[in-house]
């Protein structure tokens, strides 16, 4: 009997064990999913209590930027759609003569921006590099045989398979690594060609910045001299006028020319023969309503300056021809829809506008939104994006290519075996051998913030893909 009891005890807890450990399990696993939904909706909440306050942050920055533009765009008004979008106007009556031949009709008097997307994609030019390089097409997947081809015109094909044949043809303006650096410069002038120029006396103002940037066949000589400056350091130019770069360039030995869009064998016998610095623009595709080449020089001048203060960009309000201060009027590109680009990214503090247009222009930026509320608007822009991403996008999180550069293997000076002797013996190369050093103090914190990595932005107005390129800190510092 008893033998029948203990057999009858052992099978219940037999037979309960199973139970309980289901029940525990059970327990376990409601546990862990309230946990998970709980976490889940405290982390929903704090990610929308986040999201508020970025946009209230962008709200607040939006209506400064409209207060900003009524005080500084000349007539200009700005309209806000929400916390990002908004609607540049100008008034009613504003002479539009732009005709647009593809679409038959005249330039339009409001243009729609996003504020987000602007300030985003600025600040992040401001650490990329503008200029082709080397690293940058060993770096990119498809770099010397798709892309390289794009830069060479009159090449005879579409790819490279042949290295060597782009190479030749690149060689001459193709540095190892890149040349200028962000931060390298405090202030920065950017000198249009605008008529407007002879209606003020910029010139020592002008020449009064680290560096200057001009474009094309712009003139330097003591003619122009109290309206435009006499420095010059940098000169972005297009295929066509890189041709006739000897006599603008004058004796200027260390003025740097940057070429536009493409290089070709006529561009190539020119630089053979001058001694000054010549590099090829690394190919930003900025779709915006203000284009050319004046567009160009300011992403080139905010990948190395701190502050871009822009000269001769503006036309009279109710314009009837686009003039250049050195030549005969002629047409360009469409003026009314540039100004209010130009306007929108003064007031979101990328650059700053001087203009005959403006009584009391004296230095006073009061009016525009400090780099303290810029940087906020800008990490509340940065917040809102993430949210919006299944990525991470952190300082490295657009990196969609990585490349590598071994210590003491950045690859050699530009240049080739049959430079003229006036370019071999001149001092070009001394940018690419800038030693870390030289840099000013603001220069040499950025590179360390970004950990030696180096910046490049592929085609597209797009703020992702960037090609990113790794550099031992050690072999710099």
């Amino acid at each position: 009997m008893r033998q029948q009891k203990k057999q009858l005890l052992s099978s219940l807890n037999n037979n309960r064990r199973p139970t309980i450990l289901y029940l525990l399990f059970a327990v376990s696993f409601l546990s862990l999913f309230l946990f998970a939904f709980q976490s889940s909706f405290f982390s929903g909440s704090f990610n929308s209590d986040r999201n508020a306050e970025s946009i209230s942050i962008l709200s607040h920055f939006q209506s400064t930027v409209q207060q900003c533009v009524a005080n500084r765009g000349l007539g200009l008004t700005s309209h806000i759609i929400d916390h990002c979008k908004l609607i540049l106007k100008y008034p009613e009556g504003t002479n539009s003569t732009w005709y647009n031949a593809q679409f038959k009709k005249f330039e339009p008097l409001e243009y729609n921006y996003d504020m987000c997307e602007t300030i985003l994609l600025w600040e992040q030019y401001r650490n990329m590099t503008t200029v082709l390089t080397r690293e940058y097409l060993d770096a990119r997947p498809d770099g010397w045989v798709d892309y390289a081809p794009q830069r060479i015109a009159q090449l005879g094909t579409k790819k490279c398979y042949n290295k060597t044949l782009c190479e030749e043809h690149l060689n001459i303006l193709l540095p190892a690594k890149p040349p200028f650096r962000p931060r390298q410069f405090h202030t920065c002038a950017v000198v249009g060609n605008s008529g407007d120029l002879l209606k003020t006396e910029f010139g020592k103002e002008i020449d009064s910045h680290d560096a200057v940037f001009r474009d094309n066949e712009a003139p330097v000589d003591e003619k122009y001299a109290k309206y435009v400056g006499l420095k010059r350091d940098f000169r972005l130019v297009v295929r066509g006028a890189a041709r006739n770069m000897v006599p603008i360039l004058n004796g200027s030995d260390n003025e740097v020319l940057i070429i536009k869009s493409v290089t070709h064998k006529e561009i190539n016998a020119v630089i053979k023969t001058i001694p000054n610095p010549v590099y090829l623009f690394q190919g930003i595709v900025l779709r915006r309503g203000a284009k050319g080449t004046g567009m160009k020089s300011i992403e080139l001048a905010l990948s190395m300056c701190d502050i871009v203060d822009m000269y001769g960009f503006t036309v009279d309000p109710g314009y009837t021809e686009w003039t250049r201060y050195f030549s005969a009027p002629r047409k360009g590109h469409n003026p009314l829809q540039g100004r209010a680009y130009y306007q929108l990214l003064e007031c979101l503090g990328v650059i700053r506008i001087h203009s005959p247009m403006r009584s009391g222009r004296r230095q006073d930026w009061s009016d525009v939104p400090s780099r303290e509320m810029i940087s906020q608007a800008h990490a509340a822009a940065l917040r809102l994006k993430k949210s919006q991403a299944a990525s991470d996008i952190g300082q490295f999180g657009n990196c969609k290519v990585w490349g590598n550069v071994e210590p003491g293997k950045s690859g050699p000076v530009s240049g080739s075996s049959d430079m003229s002797d006036i370019r071999k013996l001149s001092n070009y190369s001394k940018w690419e051998v800038m030693p870390f050093k030289s840099l000013r103090k603001e220069a040499q914190d950025h590179y360390m913030q970004m950990q030696g990595v180096t910046l490049y932005k592929m085609d597209g107005n797009k703020l992702d893909d960037l090609v990113c390129v790794r550099h031992s800190l050690k072999s710099e510092v």
